[in-house]
């Protein structure tokens, strides 16, 4: 039934396009203006619903960003498929507003403010909050949950002021997005949307290894722009409360050749956080206790290097009114390393949010962890419509975790050991579940997707895609299940 209703929603969607772009675009009244703009101020939104089926999904949260978890990553305990309604497939739902104000003499002030919500719960985007909620919780009872750069902040999105001019460039401070994921935004394929990219899903390839830290508080970014090249760099001193306890630098070089464009950015991250729920044997019904405001922490200091490009072939218009059309192919690739650091954070400190550190571990890399992000696709557009297929892939070399003695093998041992150990004496509970591959192992990750949007005007479109998603090795450790098939209809509207 589940399939139906969503397969359903989909035909419904796209057939209503189809009718749309039979009447033509310009037919159909736009009744939202075309800006909200007032004295260089400008309110802009974005409302992102639909519906969702999921092969194997976990009950939806009001505060996890998008809703669901959208692709297999992260997603330890999906065991039964799910139909439910879905948000933010396409775009994270949002209210803001955006300052151009010129000041004379060729200078601008410029700032923006961003709120980010769920619109089917009206609650703010919370991925902490979503750990919290599952503290102490078995995979299999746990709701959709993770690590998120939005941890309920009243501005999770950017939050930041600063001067522009077109000759000596833009300088900006406050809350701000990485280098790195202000480049992954312009060069995935999909556009960073949670339900059919990896790249949006999780911000570990916008964070350099840590998705808390794919956007920097307390920090100053400048950005030059001379002919077809440019050029960005950017500081943040870090701190208590911003998920990046030592600061981070980062630069971006790169430049547009006719339908050519490449971006090179290297990010170097010290003290950062990746946040999880605590398991069972912390916190939780199974030991009587409650950690209201507590998660775990893994420290580590990053750097990570990127080379992105794409180029768009336009074929112009077609015969007679007909719309023109243009292809744009992209690829990208990403080599993150992970050390542990260099200044250890201590248990009991705030992370994004006001969120505690229950735990922290200072020391999971012996060795570093090296990983490698590629990906590819292409987005035909034609008149109203929007056809887009990508791919991602995923390499975890193996390192080793804690100590000498911290390999894949004996770690992989210990699991198996956990997995057959209940938390106390007479429980079904097991301290280890999943697949007991050992998370420090070799492992991969694949993720696919295909989009078709149809844009009724510049405020309202419909979209229908799937997502299919994999992991194995040390990466799907601790999983029930390692593949994942979403499919996703929705509606978004913005203004």
């Amino acid at each position: 039934m589940g399939k139906i209703l969503i397969c359903a929603l989909a035909i419904t969607g796209i057939a209503t396009a189809a009718h749309a772009a039979d009447l033509g675009v310009d037919s159909l009244k736009d009744p939202v203006p075309d800006n909200l703009t007032w004295h260089g101020v400008t309110l802009y939104g974005t409302i992102d619903v639909g519906g969702v089926y999921q092969t194997k999904g976990a009950g939806v949260s009001g505060n996890y960003p998008g809703g669901l978890d959208y692709t297999i990553s992260g997603a330890k305990g999906l065991t039964h498929s799910l139909t439910s309604l879905g948000e933010s497939g396409m775009e994270q739902s949002k209210i803001g507003v955006k300052i151009e104000e010129g000041l004379g003499h060729g200078w601008v002030a410029v700032g923006k403010l961003e709120v980010a919500f769920n619109p089917l719960s009206g609650e703010l985007v919370d991925g902490l909050g979503s750990l919290v909620r599952n503290n102490g919780q078995i995979p299999l009872a746990q709701n959709s949950n993770g690590d998120s750069s939005r941890a309920g902040q009243a501005f999770a999105g950017p939050a930041y002021a600063g001067v522009s001019n077109q000759t000596y460039g833009t300088l900006t401070f406050g809350r701000q997005q990485s280098l790195m994921l202000d480049a992954l935004a312009n060069y995935d394929p999909q556009g960073l949307p949670y339900a059919f990219s990896i790249l949006g899903y999780s911000g570990f390839a916008g964070g350099a290894g840590d998705t808390e830290v794919s956007r920097w508080d307390n920090s100053v970014k400048y950005v030059y722009q001379y002919g077809p090249l440019h050029a960005a760099a950017m500081y943040s001193d870090g701190g208590a409360d911003t998920g990046l306890f030592g600061g981070g630098y980062g630069f971006n070089v790169g430049g547009t050749y006719k339908g050519f464009s490449i971006d090179a950015i290297y990010q170097k991250e010290k003290g950062a956080v990746s946040a999880s729920a605590l398991s069972q044997t912390a916190c939780g019904p199974a030991l009587g206790t409650v950690c209201p405001n507590e998660v775990s922490g893994t420290i580590s200091d990053n750097t990570a290097w990127s080379v992105q490009g794409k180029y768009t072939f336009d074929f112009g218009g077609g015969f007679k009114d007909e719309p023109g059309s243009k292809l744009t192919l992209f690829a990208g690739y990403e080599n993150i390393d992970m050390a542990n650091p260099s200044s250890p954070v201590a248990a009991g400190s705030e992370t994004l949010g006001g969120y505690v550190l229950y735990s922290v571990n200072n020391t999971n890399y012996y060795t570093d962890r090296v990983e490698w992000i590629g990906w590819g696709g292409a987005k035909y557009e034609v008149g109203a419509w929007t056809f887009t297929g990508a791919y991602y892939h995923y390499d975890q070399a193996a390192f080793l975790t804690g100590s000498a003695t911290g390999t894949c093998t004996s770690k992989t041992a210990s699991n198996v050991t956990s997995s057959k150990t209940p938390v106390a004496a007479g429980s079904s509970v097991m301290k280890f579940y999943g697949d007991t591959t050992a998370s420090n192992c070799a492992g991969t990750l694949n993720d696919a997707s295909f989009v078709v949007d149809y844009r009724f005007n510049k405020h309202f479109d419909v979209y229908a895609g799937v997502n299919y998603s994999d992991v194995g090795g040390g990466v799907a450790s601790g999983y029930a299940a390692t593949s994942q098939t979403s499919f996703m209809t929705g509606a978004r509207l913005k203004f």
